[in-house]
């Protein structure tokens, strides 16, 4: 297994390259703001070819390069339906000024080619079978994408805005929504094994063991009803 990570943007915003091995197909998780360069760069080091785009939700930190990375390979998108809208109305998505006064030198809109994602569905994508689950509280959109474990690696969560190594993603935006946010930590976040990687939108890996003892939220989730935490959150 490759995958090739870099934080892209004003916002740092990890952007991955995931495929069987070097030389082979990929997908490209999260090409956001100022990620179409090193997306190219880690195309041509290890020598792969993307077959398709697949976005955690649609904010602009996440989205903002997908037009340009989809064209440039002529793939497909794929995004959760309730934040389809986003990638043609970033600034409907964030409600207030965020990130506005770079929208003159972005390419809003959709690619050519959008597909919507389904809560539980398997894309065969690269060789790979990614598995997608629903987690909105972030946004209503947000999803993440889950690899089984094979040979000598472990399991991996590409978390997007979700967790975060000690953190989750804020709920205070257009269609975040703390309680939602709650419910998919337990509901998808919980039943994984602690040897799973958790690779975020942003900031360094972590596992879920390491969340699941460390992380407030988590442990909030854990704990069940009347737990309380007011801890920071992240994300655009």
């Amino acid at each position: 297994m490759l995958i090739a990570g870099f934080p892209a943007g004003a916002w740092g915003t990890n952007c991955y390259l995931v495929a069987p091995a070097a030389g082979e197909e990929c997908v490209i998780i999260d090409p956001g703001h100022e990620a179409a360069p090193g997306v190219e760069e880690a195309l041509k080091k290890h020598r792969l070819k993307p077959v398709a785009v697949v976005l955690t939700h649609g904010h602009l930190d996440h989205v903002a390069s997908v037009v340009p990375v989809c064209g440039a390979h002529d793939v497909s998108a794929w995004i959760h339906p309730e934040d389809r809208y986003m990638m043609s109305d970033p600034e409907k998505a964030l409600g207030r000024s965020i990130g506005m006064h770079l929208m003159g030198e972005l390419t809003i809109g959709e690619p050519d080619d959008v597909k919507e994602l389904t809560d539980g569905a398997k894309l065969e994508l690269a060789g790979m079978e990614l598995s997608v689950a629903h987690a909105p509280g972030h946004t209503r959109g947000s999803v993440t994408f889950g690899l089984p474990e094979a040979a000598d690696i472990p399991p991996i969560l590409f978390s997007g805005d979700l967790l975060f190594a000690g953190s989750i993603g804020r709920t205070d935006l257009p269609g975040g929504d703390m309680a939602e946010m709650l419910d998919s930590l337990a509901r998808v976040c919980l039943p994984l094994d602690d040897s799973t990687v958790v690779l975020s939108g942003h900031g360094p890996q972590t596992t879920i063991g390491q969340e699941r003892a460390t992380n407030p939220y988590l442990r909030q989730v854990a704990a069940g009803p009347g737990a309380d935490v007011n801890a920071p959150r992240r994300g655009m």
